[in-house]
């Protein structure tokens, strides 16, 4: 339906005159008339106060698919930082009423989970503000560190919070249900070597490497690893020097590599490799994911102004090669590296 047959026919819904309408927006009548009769367009301006004015959304303004509703969701959720509280409420019953739909459950769930994530994300700043003040005006008071922690992810010391086992009983029902899905596979290895859970990620490694779509690099990678939760560190060293050898320009090879000496603090080999893996990166656009560690150690070493630097470089990624302009990641970016010049 055309935007003026629906206002005309919110119109006669909410039981107004084009003349009450015109008054309510503080225009003419005339103004009313040519949008029903699809001689003119309201502003974007007036959209708001129409959608209020008639009791609905400005979504619902438009007679939009479904498909185009969970678009505009997902696109609102990627630009914006912290929604309206009347823009989540609308959004979770948009979210709520497709997950009956067959034909979008699926997306509608997905989209469900990102809208609680984002918002649960924005609280999460909010509390890590705070908490990070009552920390600093009692810094020997534990009232607000484990909130903190929770916040920012901090590490926990007591085994019985900081262990994976929940995740690892997750993932691993999923294998068992779906023994073809290596993502979940991988998932679940990560989190049993997380844990020095050598043996079952041992076990379940022979299933994973049995799977069509696994490389080679990424066995390689994992048997490094379990090496590693057995605290057997030459073995492991070992391990990743041969694949090294055998993948020399494998961009795979190369980021899993400089993770490896990234994790064991040996930060020039790790930032070698990490430009390595960028510059040897075919597919375009590019992920951040080299650059963001570059960054991350150059701050660690209390180089500051090169770490503004590589934000340079993730800047120029987005804009350039993803076509980012204002969307939640690119700002995110710019913010970090003015933080890091103003320590620097």
């Amino acid at each position: 339906m055309e935007l003026g047959k629906k206002i005309r026919q919110l119109r006669f819904r909410a039981g107004l005159t084009q003349e009450q309408l015109a008054e309510k927006l503080g225009i003419g009548a005339q103004a009313v008339s040519k949008w029903e009769n699809a001689a003119s367009m309201p502003d974007i301006t007036a959209l708001p106060l129409l959608a209020e004015i008639f009791g609905v959304s400005i979504d619902d303004l438009f007679d939009l698919t479904s498909e185009q509703r969970l678009n505009r969701i997902e696109n609102r959720l990627d630009t914006e930082e912290d929604l309206p509280q009347d823009l989540f409420v609308e959004y979770e019953a948009i979210l709520k009423g497709q997950l009956g739909e067959a034909q979008h459950k699926k997306r509608a769930t997905g989209l469900m989970a990102y809208l609680y994530w984002h918002r649960m994300e924005s609280y999460a700043r909010k509390a890590s503000r705070y908490a990070r003040e009552a920390v600093q005006a009692a810094p020997n008071e534990k009232d607000c560190q484990w909130i903190l922690q929770k916040a920012e992810g901090h590490a926990a010391w007591d085994w019985n919070i900081a262990n994976h086992s929940k995740a690892i009983e997750f993932y691993r029902g999923l294998v068992e249900e779906n023994p073809g899905a290596r993502l979940s596979c991988a998932y679940l290895l990560d989190n049993l070597l997380a844990d020095h859970r050598a043996d079952e990620a041992e076990q379940l490694l022979q299933r994973y490497a049995a799977l069509p779509d696994v490389s080679a690099v990424h066995v390689g990678v994992y048997r490094a690893y379990i090496a590693l939760a057995r605290f057997d560190e030459p073995a492991a060293d070992k391990i990743m020097e041969e694949l090294g050898r055998r993948y020399p320009d494998d961009s795979v090879c190369l980021f899993e590599a400089a993770q490896y000496y990234a994790r064991k603090c040996d930060y020039d080999k790790a930032i070698d490799l990490y430009e390595r893996s960028f510059a040897s990166e075919t597919r375009r656009p590019r992920f951040q994911d080299e650059l963001m560690a570059i960054a991350e150690i150059q701050e660690i070493r209390g180089d500051c102004r090169k770490a503004a630097e590589t934000y340079d470089r993730i800047i120029r990624l987005l804009e350039e090669e993803w076509g980012l302009t204002e969307e939640v990641e690119l700002q995110r970016a710019k913010r970090e590296r003015a933080r890091l010049l103003a320590r620097a």
